[in-house]
């Protein structure tokens, strides 16, 4: 078993409960943590046997994108989905994180993180 990791992808959405998050969008930081096996991967040195990371960052960047959501949880549950369903992957750690979120106090972040399986969504 093996892990890949993509970290700190940046993505401009429209997510968020406010109206303004909804209208004028925001930057969203993604990181995404993939356990699989790189064991043919490692003994074909073929990028066939192991997970393409530009085909990961377009499936992330397209759930960015292309959804709405009120909450970062479900843009959260959504690219896990997303991969895991197309993509070789046994398991997967997302973060999505929110700077600027609309609190009313000092903060550097807000983050959301979620383990989802393959099975989980057979």
């Amino acid at each position: 078993m093996g892990i890949i990791r993509l970290k700190n992808m940046q993505f401009y959405g429209f997510h968020g409960v406010s109206e303004s998050e909804k209208h004028l969008g925001g930057r969203f930081e993604v990181d995404a943590e993939m356990k699989l096996s790189l064991k043919a991967a490692c003994d074909s040195d073929d990028l066939k046997d192991t997970i393409n990371y530009e085909a990961i960052y377009h499936t992330v960047d397209a759930c960015v994108k292309n959804d709405k959501f009120y909450l970062i949880e479900a843009l959260a549950n959504s690219i896990a989905r997303d991969i895991l369903k197309n993509h070789p992957v046994d398991s997967i750690t997302v973060r999505v994180r929110k700077p600027h979120a609309p609190v009313h106090g000092v903060l550097d972040t807000v983050e959301v993180e979620l383990e989802r399986f393959k099975a989980d969504y057979d």
